[in-house]
């Protein structure tokens, strides 16, 4: 699983468009079948991004989504949209997250009528606590002046069939709402991304805005004016879940390092780490010790940066060469670590913004060498301080 990658699929342009809007930087990734995704970082954070679109349908967004967690091994997959309200629980603009979700085209033909035989899947508990979180706090949504209200989240059954549904008296429509009458809101994709997320092991929400009533009263007009609105709200709620969900896992990962290095070091082992500063070391008695001392690099400008991130390089190769970074990690190490020199190349504030995120990400990466660790901080710091 790749610690600082989140999945985020659409079913249309406009709900792609939306999130899109959210990213910083964001490069083509091409699926060796042709998929073409977005990868990008969420706007001032490090967390990045890797958008796809599925386009409509449960079959096809199952197939995407699965290609796209084989592709990146993602923190999480999030589907991300405009989804219609099956009772007045969720307003116009409001997002609703999945707790469950409803295959609801699943059944038997019988004399005396249709029986329902739903599929159901859960939303991942750990994402459910984190969205109810969220929704607590409450300050994920964009001000966006003239548009009265703030959006709420609202937790329920999401139902997701292979039809537009825009009607209450139609048999169909009666008879989903007979059966599934806890399902907040209807959409078309869902089930084929939780699916998805099941067969592969891969955490799924599913976050929608919700732009039309499913009663009839749908209309292209209608749709030009909530459609946008809805979708806005969906992908500004998402990429917050994104961020929080991507910023846990740097937790765990700086948790387990921290574990292991003190769980191998000999007793009576003292280790300390200082950054530009003074160290003495004074002792009766040293054993079995090491002493390391690494002066921070003078940068006085991006061509001092550029040098000592082709030094760092050098670092990263050793260490895989050894066999301690794996051949993904080292890849995508190298990555990061060739964006932030091009960043520091341009010398602009905001080149200097993307090269400190790039080796934000880097840290996140090599998370578990404390040496590699150590020896990067001060190149963050510089990156920044190009500004």
């Amino acid at each position: 699983m790749s610690k600082d990658v989140v999945v985020i699929l659409a079913a249309l342009n406009l709900e792609y468009e939306a999130v899109r809007r959210k990213l910083a930087g964001p490069q083509v990734h091409r699926h060796e079948r042709g998929t073409r995704f977005e990868v990008g970082t969420v706007q001032g954070t490090s967390c990045r991004v890797a958008l796809g679109l599925t386009n409509k349908g449960n079959h096809s967004a199952a197939v995407i989504a699965e290609r796209a967690i084989q592709e990146f091994s993602p923190v999480a997959v999030l589907f991300v949209g405009v989804a219609g309200a099956l009772w007045d629980t969720a307003r116009l603009g409001d997002v609703v997250m999945a707790t469950h979700v409803y295959a609801y085209h699943g059944g038997t033909s019988e004399d005396d009528g249709l029986k329902a035989r739903p599929r159901v899947w859960e939303a991942a508990h750990g994402i459910s606590q984190l969205g109810l979180h969220l929704a607590r706090v409450n300050d994920w949504a964009d001000d966006v002046p003239g548009h009265g209200r703030a959006p709420q989240v609202r937790f329920g059954a999401i139902a997701a069939g292979e039809i537009v549904q825009n009607s209450t008296i139609s048999a169909e429509a009666r008879w989903i709402r007979q059966h599934y009458n806890d399902a907040l809101a209807i959409e078309m994709e869902a089930a084929g991304v939780a699916q998805a997320g099941h067969l592969n092991g891969a955490p799924v929400a599913i976050i929608r805005g919700i732009s039309d009533r499913a009663d009839g009263t749908k209309s292209s007009a209608k749709d030009r004016n909530w459609q946008p609105r809805a979708a806005a709200n969906a992908a500004a709620f998402a990429t917050r879940l994104a961020v929080e969900l991507v910023g846990e896992q740097e937790q765990i990962a700086m948790s387990q390092a921290y574990r292991a290095h003190t769980a191998d070091r000999p007793k009576g082992h003292v280790s300390n780490t200082a950054h530009n500063s003074t160290v003495g070391i004074m002792a009766g008695s040293v054993k079995e010790s090491r002493v390391y001392v690494n002066a921070g690099p003078k940068v006085t400008g991006p061509a001092d940066l550029v040098a000592e991130l082709d030094g760092f390089r050098e670092h990263l190769k050793r260490h895989h060469a050894e066999g301690a970074l794996d051949d993904d990690t080292h890849r995508e190490a190298l990555a990061e670590l060739g964006f932030a020199r091009r960043a520091a190349r341009e010398s602009t504030p905001e080149s200097s913004k993307r090269a400190t995120m790039a080796l934000k990400r880097l840290r996140g990466l090599i998370a578990e060498f404390p040496e590699l660790v150590a020896r990067l901080a001060p190149l963050v710091v510089a990156a920044g301080d190009l500004s």
